[in-house]
């Protein structure tokens, strides 16, 4: 079995890592696009609402799988837990079509407010770089049976990505009133 993971981790490994460097670098230069496609003929906040839709899902999805964890249920925990991918993954995808498609929309808030916002989004965004390979190698790990692994990054990825899902919630929140 040990040489079966080790095999798998030559191909999973440099996976995961090309996935970590990619999805940040794809995401900044959408962002700065000199021009945006609606390629859906959408208003500018039904993007955002549904993130923020999203990543409320996906933090109570996490939040019901570590509960799941401790209650060692596992199954149950694994796939809550493939739930929040799967709902991480769609908004990854569509976070990357509204960028091609909106025009950023800048914070118009003012005051300790601005302050708190910004706060919020320099963390949440950040943390959105460095959560790709956490989760990526915490779900590889788990669902490859290597629970010693699993368990140590996820002590790591559970906070972390718990707290991007809610900033993401929050952002949205803060920007409502600009959309």
């Amino acid at each position: 079995m040990k040489t079966t993971i080790k095999s798998s981790d030559k191909v999973a490994v440099p996976v995961i890592i090309g996935l970590s460097i990619a999805v940040p670098v794809i995401v900044l230069v959408l962002m700065l696009l000199p021009e945006r496609y609606n390629m859906f003929g959408v208003d500018a906040i039904t993007f955002p609402l549904y993130h923020g839709i999203l990543n409320f899902l996906t933090a109570i999805l996490l939040i019901i799988g570590y509960y799941f964890m401790k209650s060692e249920k596992y199954l149950e925990h694994r796939n809550t837990m493939i739930a929040a991918f799967g709902l991480s993954v769609v908004f990854l995808l569509s976070y990357v079509l509204s960028k091609i498609s909106n025009e950023p929309v800048p914070y118009g808030g003012e005051g300790i407010l601005r302050y708190v916002y910004f706060f919020i989004l320099v963390t949440h965004i950040v943390l959105s770089g460095i959560i790709v390979p956490l989760v990526l190698f915490t779900m590889y790990r788990g669902l490859s049976g290597q629970y010693s692994k699993h368990s140590k990054i996820a002590r790591y990825t559970f906070p972390i990505w718990l707290y991007v899902a809610i900033t993401g919630v929050l952002v949205f929140l803060f920007m409502m009133p600009y959309y």
